[in-house]
C-alpha cells in the first residue's frame, strides 16, 4: 500500500534537487512530479475546488485538507514549486527525512507568515471543509472508526462516546552520509639550478706582414708586374645555448574505495494497548466497545 507525499520548496531548482535524491535514495517511490506555475492547471488567481482540482489533476492521491491544499497552491503562486510523490507505507518515514534534508519548507509555519504579512485566505470557510477529502479522483483506503457488535445505528448516533488512544509503532531508519577521512593535496612547482659547462672555441685571424727580400728577379717571376687580389677571411666559434627537455618521473594521485558492511544495534518503541472488559449488570443488551478496521 502507498501514500502520497507533498512538500513545498521555494524554487524549482530545490525541487528538481530534492526529486534527484530522492530517486537516488533506497525508497520506493513512484509518479514524483514537480508542480509550479509552468504546470498544467496553475491558477494565477482563485484556488483548487473539488470541481477544479487545477494543477492537482495530475496527482493520484490527492487527499488533503483544502486549507492545506492552497496552502501549497498559495506558495506555488508565490514562486516555489511542491512535490509529490507515491511511497509506500513502510518507506514514508525514510522519504521524509530525505526531502527535510533537501530543504523542504514548514508549510504551517509559512502559512502563518503569509498571514502575518496580510494574506487573506478565509480560514473560517477552510475549518469548516478542513476534514474533508478532495475527492473526485483517486481512490483511497477508508477506516470504519465507528463499528458496533450489536448495537443499534441510531441509538449510538445520540449516545456514542469515543475516546482514541493511537498506536505509535518507531521504525529505525539507517541512513549513509559522506566524511572527511583525509587527503592529501600535490601540488608542483619549478625550480631553477645552475649548470656549469666548459666548451673549446676556434677562432681565426688574418696577419698581414712585409719581408725584406734582396734576390733578383728570375724568368719564373716574368709576371711579376702584373695587378693582383687577394682575399682571405677568418672565422671564428662561439658558443650556442639550446635546452631540451624530457619527463623523468610520474607522480599519481588516486583512491581506491571499499565498502564495509556496520552493524546497527538499537532499539524501537511501540505502544501495546490491554483491553480489560468490564461486565455490567445488562449483558444482554449488546456491547458498544468500537473497534478500527483498514478496509
Amino acid at each position: 500500500m502507498s501514500s502520497t507525499i507533498t512538500a513545498m520548496f521555494d524554487t524549482r531548482a530545490d525541487a528538481e534537487a530534492a526529486k534527484e535524491r530522492l530517486n537516488a535514495s533506497n525508497v520506493d517511490a513512484d509518479h514524483i512530479h514537480v508542480h509550479d506555475k509552468s504546470s498544467a492547471g496553475y491558477k494565477e488567481q482563485g484556488y483548487s475546488t473539488h470541481e477544479d482540482h487545477g494543477f492537482w489533476a495530475s496527482v493520484k492521491n490527492a487527499f488533503l485538507p483544502d486549507e492545506d491544499r492552497h496552502t501549497y497552491e498559495e506558495g506555488v503562486r508565490r514562486g516555489g514549486a511542491v512535490l509529490t510523490a507515491d511511497v509506500d507505507e513502510d518507506d514514508v518515514a525514510q522519504a521524509v527525512q530525505v526531502l527535510e534534508e533537501a530543504g523542504s519548507v514548514d508549510v504551517d509555519d509559512r502559512a502563518s507568515q503569509w498571514r502575518q504579512s496580510g494574506w487573506d485566505y478565509p480560514t473560517g470557510a477552510s475549518a469548516a471543509t478542513g476534514a474533508s477529502t478532495f475527492g473526485g479522483f483517486g481512490n483511497r483506503d477508508t477506516t470504519d472508526r465507528d463499528m458496533v457488535a450489536d448495537g443499534d445505528l441510531s441509538d449510538r448516533a445520540t449516545s456514542a462516546q469515543e475516546e482514541v488512544i493511537p498506536i505509535v509503532e518507531e521504525q529505525l531508519v539507517v541512513g549513509k552520509r559522506d566524511v572527511d577521512r583525509g587527503g592529501v593535496r600535490v601540488r608542483s612547482y619549478i625550480t631553477e639550478t645552475p649548470v656549469h659547462e666548459q666548451v673549446r672555441l676556434r677562432n681565426e685571424r688574418v696577419n698581414v706582414e712585409r719581408r725584406t727580400v734582396g734576390q733578383p728577379l728570375t724568368a719564373a717571376d716574368g709576371d711579376a708586374f702584373r695587378e693582383r687580389t687577394i682575399d682571405m677571411t677568418a672565422t671564428g666559434e662561439e658558443a650556442v645555448v639550446g635546452k631540451t627537455a624530457r619527463v623523468v618521473e610520474e607522480v599519481v594521485v588516486s583512491k581506491t574505495a571499499n565498502d564495509r558492511v556496520e552493524q546497527i544495534d538499537d532499539t524501537v518503541r511501540r505502544t501495546d494497548v490491554e483491553v480489560d472488559r468490564d461486565e455490567g449488570e445488562n449483558t444482554d443488551r449488546g456491547s458498544t466497545f468500537g473497534t478500527s478496521s483498514d478496509r
